[in-house]
């Protein structure tokens, strides 16, 4: 997936804004990140399930990603990693578990 459609599918997203933070393009629901992209090399950190986190980490290409929560955020080495729908599927997830931690109210909004 290249930038330009990689940014529409997340605007797309409801209630999703966009911004820049750290020199990165950052997508967030409610102020709180939900993916992080860098325009330089389309590197990409996105929230996982911790269950999840070893079976993605287990693939190429996909660490830890720095300076986030342990076990709880992935840094994709570029946005042609994973196929389109998969990677779709991964950021709608993290948009989700970001949700999960906002109030009752913010979730129905965002729900």
């Amino acid at each position: 997936m290249d930038i330009e459609t990689f940014r529409e599918y997340c605007l797309g997203l409801k209630g999703t804004t966009e911004g820049m933070k750290w020199d990165h393009l950052c997508f967030m629901v409610a102020e709180k990140i939900f993916a992080l992209v860098s325009l330089d090399d389309g590197g990409l950190c996105i929230k996982c399930d911790p269950e999840d986190f070893d079976q993605l980490t287990a693939k190429p290409g996909i660490v830890q990603a720095p300076h986030f929560a342990r076990r709880q955020w992935v840094f994709i080495e570029n946005l042609e990693l994973l196929p389109d729908v998969e990677l779709a599927e991964r950021v709608a997830q993290s948009r989700r578990l970001v949700i999960a931690k906002l109030t009752k109210k913010l979730q129905q909004e965002f729900s």
